[in-house]
């Protein structure tokens, strides 16, 4: 039997979420070997979101079952307001698991994603708006440049080729300096990148005298809730491997996506050795400058040596079964 009144009836008014919702995935199990920097570089992605952002947003943190340290950390940052939703996984649903929840349950209009290792530079989010206000199509736009296989992104090569106000350019567009900085930052083979750098094209999209490139990154993206919903559920059978569902159903949909000429977000990987944020000339001067000549590789030795690192992988991957799955 109820007794009295629930006080909650005589409120009058609510608050009402942000029309912008900012999501991040973290997932730090513990804080050792691959992970032993990566709660110093989770407080430095959240630093940067907190101080470089002057719009107002709801910060939304999908927490895949990481240690208790991090936890502690997550938990106090909500005490302190920082963090609205704080969901608290208690295992590893993978990362396409937390985007169903993420893109389901965000209350804000526009969800901008970020893994917990984005740098976020002053004036990212105008930025990133920007571009999704140019055209309702435009279904996700990430805000650094990008050199994305063309399979992700057909629907916007055929938008482009058809729209009578768009201009469309192929070729080595993309300054190797720009490429690197974050394929370097992926734990890349620097001659496998150069390898992989000389063989494909950017695509370039000038549309109403604003440059883009053509796709997009999963690692950080702004987008209408309402597109993401559209490609709900994406199968997660596995921490990590199946993310490019994601690039696959937006192109599949016909939605642009395309990625900003300037750095406004940087991954950061796993460590912050000798990581420098870029200065505002530095991050603006992206597509400025041609192509950089050609250097030789360095090699990597003995490393490179298919056998070798073979053997390397199968005891990292022994061994982190043995850390983390048991």
């Amino acid at each position: 039997m109820r007794l009295g009144q629930n006080p909650a009836k005589s409120i009058e008014q609510i608050s009402q979420p942000q029309r912008l919702t900012v999501a991040l995935v973290t997932y730090i199990p513990f804080l050792d070997g691959y992970y032993a920097q990566s709660l110093e570089v989770l407080k430095t992605c959240l630093g940067s979101l907190w101080n470089n952002t002057d719009q107002p947003f709801d910060l939304l943190v999908f927490d895949n079952a990481s240690c208790p340290t991090v936890r502690e950390y997550l938990n106090e940052a909500h005490r302190e307001q920082k963090i609205q939703y704080l969901v608290l996984s208690d295992k590893n649903i993978g990362k396409s698991g937390a985007w169903n929840f993420i893109f389901g349950s965000a209350p804000g209009a526009i969800i901008v994603y970020a893994d917990s290792d984005v740098f976020f530079y002053r004036g990212w989010l105008e930025a990133l708006l920007h571009v999704l206000d140019l055209s309702d199509k435009v279904g996700m736009v990430t805000g650094m440049p990008l050199l994305n296989p063309e399979e992700y992104f057909s629907s916007t090569i055929a938008w482009a080729e058809a729209e009578p106000d768009a201009r469309l350019e192929r070729g080595q567009l993309l300054p190797w300096e720009d490429y690197w900085r974050h394929a370097g930052s992926l734990g890349n083979d620097e001659a496998k990148a150069r390898t992989y750098y000389e063989a494909h094209d950017a695509l370039r999209l000038t549309l109403h005298g604003e440059q883009f490139y053509l796709g997009a990154g999963h690692f950080q993206f702004a987008a209408r809730r309402e597109v993401l919903q559209q490609v709900l559920p994406l199968p997660s059978q596995r921490p990590m491997g199946q993310v490019r569902a994601l690039d696959e159903a937006i192109n599949r949909l016909g939605y642009l996506r395309l990625s900003t000429t300037r750095w406004w977000v940087q991954h950061l990987g796993n460590n912050l050795k000798g990581w420098q944020p870029l200065d505002q000339d530095e991050a603006a001067r992206a597509n400025s400058q041609p192509a950089a000549r050609r250097q030789p590789a360095i090699s990597s030795g003995i490393w490179s040596w298919k056998p070798v690192r073979a053997m390397l992988l199968r005891i990292y991957a022994k061994s982190f079964d043995l850390l983390y799955k048991s």
